[in-house]
């Protein structure tokens, strides 16, 4: 069984600042600069919230220049897709267990 990590996907988006930031991130690839223009907190903020998504594993950077590029990491939402998934199927299985069970009027 897997344990709890304090760089788990889950644990980086739990923070509004950071789903927004990942919510720019899936519509394209920017820097630190364009994310803070977008959001109401400062390029040092910005800076660090991409950290803890970057450690998590959700984003990866590039240099451009003077300047590093984020972008989502496939790997590491598909990663939170699958896991979710995984959620959404035994909901689903527990739902249909309890819909099939027998009624007292089916007895």
């Amino acid at each position: 069984m897997a344990t709890y990590q304090a760089s788990d996907g889950w644990d980086a988006l739990g923070d509004p600042t950071r789903r927004a930031i990942v919510a720019c991130l899936a519509e394209r690839p920017r820097a630190v600069g364009e994310l803070a223009d977008e959001l109401p907190i400062s390029r040092p903020a910005v800076s660090q919230h991409l950290k803890v998504l970057k450690d998590a594993g959700l984003v990866t950077d590039r240099a451009a220049g003077a300047r590093r590029v984020y972008r989502l990491n496939p790997a590491g939402v598909a990663a939170l897709r699958d896991q979710l998934e995984t959620f959404w199927n035994r909901a689903l299985d527990s739902y249909q267990d309890v819909v099939e069970e027998p009624t007292e009027e089916d007895q």
